[in-house]
């Protein structure tokens, strides 16, 4: 099983731009975050303006949140909270892909469904509960038509609730890096 756990995690972090990042580094480097929010924002401002709306809605994870309840919530709730987002994102991402035909969208949402399902891979393989099974998702949700509503609710998750819970770990990931010899780049934040 764990075999199984770093391949695949091996497998996410070559397909993220970055590809020689490592967990620890992705977490404990607060550059590369941020690199990631700004390819968000990037992504937002080229999304295809000109496409027409969707025949049939999507639907996305609200993902707002109080950074108040959020600071209240164990690491576990927070990456199921995100898993929940994230997998609610990817179909919404592959519903709008199969609807649109011109280049310049489909382009466009294949590097977007490239980035969540990286990023929900990667949050996978983070597990504190040994053997818990996964919970049932009820995100908070909406329908939309409009494709530029997918890369702002992407992009808002990467900016919000990914950005904070990265750096919840980043408190005891990088930490326990420092103490082991090894050099996470806890400075970067």
């Amino acid at each position: 099983m764990e075999l199984n756990r770093l391949l695949l995690l091996t497998s996410v972090l070559l397909h993220m731009e970055d590809g020689h990042a490592s967990p620890t580094q992705l977490v404990c480097d607060n550059r590369l975050i941020q690199k990631y929010i700004r390819e968000a924002k990037d992504m937002e401002k080229r999304a295809c303006q000109a496409l027409p709306a969707l025949s049939r809605p999507v639907v996305l994870p609200l993902v707002d949140f109080s950074l108040q309840q959020w600071k209240s919530k164990s690491n576990e709730t927070k990456r199921q909270e995100i898993l929940c987002d994230l997998a609610l994102l990817v179909g919404a991402v592959a519903g709008a892909q199969g609807q649109v035909t011109e280049e310049c969208g489909t382009r466009q949402l294949n590097q977007l469904y490239r980035h969540a399902n990286s990023f929900l891979l990667l949050l996978q393989t983070f597990s504190w509960k040994v053997g818990s099974g996964e919970p049932g998702c009820s995100p908070r949700s909406m329908e939309q038509t409009r494709i530029t509503s997918i890369f702002l609710t992407y992009r808002q998750l990467i900016q919000g609730k990914l950005r904070f819970f990265f750096h919840d770990l980043a408190k005891d990931l990088c930490k326990q890096g420092q103490e082991g010899g090894r050099e996470p780049r806890c400075g970067a934040r």
